[in-house]
């Protein structure tokens, strides 16, 4: 009777796993497929990157390394960055717990009153527990015990989902080196972008001074009829806009410096910086190492394809609902109608042991509906690796290109001030010797204003695209 019983429960297994495999969706790899060149455009097929220089040594700059020191320690994106790694590291754990079996002690009491005329009522009235004793009437339940529940991780559900939190938690890691990298380019890039203000604003400076002096020797003329007075009002609209820069430039100054200090974690106070740093030579050559290195050197692009692991074992992890689960629980303690009889062993004792394998059937469209949402996932998450190797890519080349033109474009703008500026002289002699209108002059001192600001912006942009080549390459972070 016992081998025939143990056939009927093998057969009814066997059933339930059947039913429960069949129709399961098969799983569709998805890699990536964007195939990087094997050299940048214009620049040559060698290993050496500037990824690989720290930030300490990239930027010379003592005041600006100080900013960055102390923009690492206190800035509150990146704190916020740290807090989500730390909140992936804490998934880890929690999905770790899964896999070992969930043991609790349960303290229990209570008390039941059943009916008289009930199959329980019934049978308990005329039970004795002891010679001329019944048992009381209502009923109480005292217990202690030990419970445990485990899940036996047949299909590796539990260990791919804690997988996944594992590449989720090294993926918010390669989220915060991405922060470290932008922050340092973004200090960078503000600083120089402070001391370009301050160099224009001393530019502007020294030109309302020489227009004051222009101004008084145009008034001077005009009282011994050398010009009218429309020559003395042109000479003052010229200054009161060469002012008006001057005011425009000291609020980019307090802007810029607010912005530094924002991104420092701090209220507004004054930026320590170099004053010449923009007269430092820019680098002519350009080290920027294979298209290869990019998918170890950029922390954006390891953060996406570990997001893409996740991703691929959430998939697992889905596809293993459809399969039937094995739960088994047991427990042990002792239990009685009356606190005193607990230490009454063994009659008081209670075990358990139990299995249960549970195979879903009818509410397979709600596992279905997860599985594919599961696949969408994994699906966004090579496009969005594929999209950022792409952008890293271009965004390298785009740089090196800006840094070309920008070193051509610059040599231009040198000479054309170096001729403007002698242009100045020439015209103050002819308009003092009466053979050149007041208008001339006017427009050589504005000529020479705006391309001396502008020659300013362009080295500044020089500085600013050394910094995105090394952020781009994946410098800052290391």
């Amino acid at each position: 009777m016992t081998k025939l019983r143990n056939k009927q429960w093998l057969f009814s297994t066997a059933v339930i796993l059947s039913l429960a495999s069949c129709k399961v969706p098969a799983i569709q790899e998805h890699k990536a497929d964007i195939p990087l060149p094997k050299a940048y455009e214009g620049a040559a097929a060698d290993s050496t990157s500037w990824a690989n220089i720290p930030w300490r040594t990239f930027f010379e700059d003592p005041n600006l390394r100080v900013l960055i020191d102390s923009a690492l320690q206190n800035n509150k994106e990146l704190k916020i960055t740290l807090q989500e790694i730390e909140i992936a590291k804490n998934d880890v754990a929690y999905r770790k717990s899964f896999l070992s079996p969930k043991v609790g002690l349960k303290v229990g009491s209570g008390v039941e009153k059943v009916g008289r005329y009930t199959s329980q009522g019934a049978g308990d009235a005329s039970t004795e527990i002891e010679p001329g004793r019944k048992m009381p009437d209502p009923l109480g339940d005292f217990g202690v015990s030990a419970v445990s529940n485990w899940e036996v991780d047949i299909w590796r559900k539990l260990h791919n989902a804690q997988d996944a939190a594992v590449s989720r938690y090294l993926s918010s890691v390669e989220g915060k080196n991405f922060v470290f990298s932008n922050l340092i380019a973004e200090i960078a890039s503000s600083y120089y972008e402070l001391v370009c203000v301050d160099n224009q604003l001393d530019i502007v400076r020294t030109n309302i001074a020489l227009q004051e002096q222009a101004l008084e020797v145009v008034k001077a003329q005009r009282e011994v009829g050398r010009v009218n007075e429309l020559a003395v009002k042109k000479f003052t609209a010229e200054l009161y806009k060469t002012q008006g820069i001057e005011y425009k430039l000291q609020q980019q100054v307090t802007e810029a410096e607010n912005r530094i200090n924002f991104l420092l974690g701090r209220y507004p106070q004054k930026i320590v910086r170099t004053h010449t740093a923009l007269a430092a030579a820019v680098p002519t050559s350009v080290q920027v190492g294979l298209p290869a290195q990019l998918l170890h050197n950029r922390p954006d692009i390891k953060q996406a394809e570990l997001d893409l692991q996740a991703a691929s074992l959430d998939v697992k992890v889905a596809r293993a609902e459809f399969y039937p689960s094995l739960d088994i629980s047991a427990s042990i303690g002792l239990q009685a109608f009356k606190p005193s009889y607990l230490i009454k062993a063994p009659e008081s004792m209670l075990y358990s042991l139990a299995g249960d394998l549970f195979a879903p059937l009818i509410n397979k469209g709600a596992i279905q509906a997860e599985f594919k949402t599961a696949n969408a996932h994994q699906l966004q998450a090579l496009y969005n690796y594929e999209q950022t190797v792409l952008n890293a890519y271009l965004e390298v080349t785009n740089q090196l290109s800006n840094m070309s033109n920008l070193d051509k474009e610059t040599h231009k703008q040198n000479s054309q001030v170096e001729v403007l500026n002698s242009s100045i002289d020439i015209s103050k002699e002819l308009f003092a010797n009466n053979k050149a209108e007041y208008l001339e002059v006017l427009t050589t001192q504005r000529d020479v204003l705006e391309a001396k600001l502008d020659l300013l912006d362009m080295k500044k942009e020089q500085f600013e695209t050394m910094i995105k080549i090394y952020k781009a390459l994946g410098g800052g972070w290391k």
